[in-house]
């Protein structure tokens, strides 16, 4: 099988580098995962574009980031496991809140609605359990909310699926296993 590495900023077209660029200053580096799906500028803008839009969506930064490591874990994706454990972190969940997530329980009712709802679609390849559903609705969210998670859930599966492909190197702390 092909070894797929990590390109470097002069290894990507313009379009990528552009993208690198804004990577840089938000993040202080281009994460591996984002500088290998540069390789395809439209891939890399699609995924920039997306997740840009969603982050103005009904979804607060700490319940994007928990959608992440729910789908993530359901995934096996290490590589988002670990950037996201840190973003999770950085955006005010302790270490343990992170790990309650990935198991798919948390002591916020709402939080729980959310994550259950992201796992069962995660699980069902899109199709959901009804209770879930049910909760999702009850804890206050309406379609358009079904939506955008729908989008968060797809924006994971692409990155969980590119580092499944590639296998690049992580380059953030590993997250702990959970038990």
């Amino acid at each position: 099988m092909k070894t797929i590495t990590v390109p470097t900023r002069d290894q990507v077209s313009a379009g990528s580098q552009v993208l690198f660029d804004v990577f840089n200053k938000r993040m202080g580096k281009v994460p591996n995962l984002y500088a290998t799906m540069g390789y395809s500028e439209h891939a890399l803008k699609a995924f920039f574009d997306l997740d840009e839009t969603l982050n103005k969506g009904v979804f607060t930064p700490k319940e994007r980031e928990a959608v992440s490591l729910i789908v993530s874990e359901i995934n096996g994706c290490a590589y988002c496991l670990a950037g996201h454990t840190i973003a999770a972190i950085r955006r005010g969940f302790t270490k343990e809140e992170t790990l309650d997530i990935r198991r798919g329980q948390t002591n916020d009712p709402k939080l729980n609605a959310i994550i259950q709802l992201a796992a069962s679609i995660s699980a069902n390849k899109g199709h959901a359990e009804e209770n879930k559903l049910g909760a999702f609705y009850e804890a206050g969210f309406d379609e358009g909310a079904l939506m955008e998670l729908v989008g968060l859930i797809s924006l994971r599966v692409f990155t969980n699926y590119a580092f499944a492909l590639t296998q690049i190197p992580v380059d953030f702390p590993i997250a702990d296993p959970i038990n």
